[in-house]
């Protein structure tokens, strides 16, 4: 990877170009470090009159149903006061994936898919629990799962 810097009081803001022959995971992690998502330690989530700390790898997945987002995690799911387009934010692309206009999936705990018979994709997590991908989003989380591994043939 050759990286260039080229600094000169005349710019008047700062611009970033990435050069590349394809999209892979070291790519994906720059672009998210350059969009400030640095890795987050821990979320709050409320189980009644408790507040639970949530690590983001025991959380399986992340649902809004109204105007309430959960985090869905073996021990249970828990109300956020995140909203779900700031989660999406918050977390790298390598490690959190939106599945459809209310779930965004922790990629660690995926466990299998089948494919449905409109064009989506079942995803099941290693908890037993299912999600679907909707047809927006497929591409998107086969390119994750390296599903299109075929392309030079």
């Amino acid at each position: 990877m050759k990286v260039s810097l080229n600094i000169d009081s005349r710019f008047e803001e700062t611009k970033i170009t990435i050069e590349c022959k394809e999209m892979d995971d070291s790519i994906k992690s720059i672009i998210d470090f350059i969009n400030g998502r640095e890795e987050t330690r821990f979320l709050v989530g409320r189980d009644g009159d408790m507040q639970h700390i949530l690590k983001p790898a025991d959380i399986h997945y992340f649902h809004a149903n109204n105007d309430n987002v959960t985090a869905v995690t073996a021990k249970g799911e828990f109300r956020l006061k995140e909203k779900l387009y700031e989660l999406e934010e918050m977390f790298p692309s390598s490690q959190f994936i939106r599945l459809s206009k209310s779930v965004i999936a922790n990629l660690d705990e995926l466990s299998r898919f089948e494919a449905s018979f409109n064009g989506t994709l079942c995803v099941y997590f290693h908890s037993g629990a299912k999600e679907y991908v909707s047809r927006n989003y497929v591409n998107a989380i086969k390119e994750s799962l390296k599903m299109n591994r075929r392309k030079g043939k």
